[in-house]
């Protein structure tokens, strides 16, 4: 798996900001293509899941770190 588009940082930003960064950044990448994506917000978790179920992209992991969590998405096709 290859990070081809590097860290989306989100942290601090509250609903529905994560997602929307989310988006931007997977549109700017080829399909298959993953991202990274660093946020504070309690709600991004849940919110980046529907995100993905409901656009085709992969919610891949949700790693919690000392001051925000990393998610990894895959743009879908």
């Amino acid at each position: 798996m290859t990070l081809k588009y590097g860290r989306v940082d989100a942290r601090d930003l509250i609903c529905p900001l994560p997602v929307l960064r989310a988006r931007q950044a997977l549109h700017r990448v080829a399909p298959g293509s993953v991202i990274e994506l660093w946020a504070t917000d309690p709600a991004a978790d849940a919110d980046l899941r529907a995100f993905c179920d409901a656009t085709g992209h992969r919610f891949l992991s949700a790693e919690p770190g000392p001051d925000c969590t990393v998610y990894r998405l895959q743009r879908g096709a």
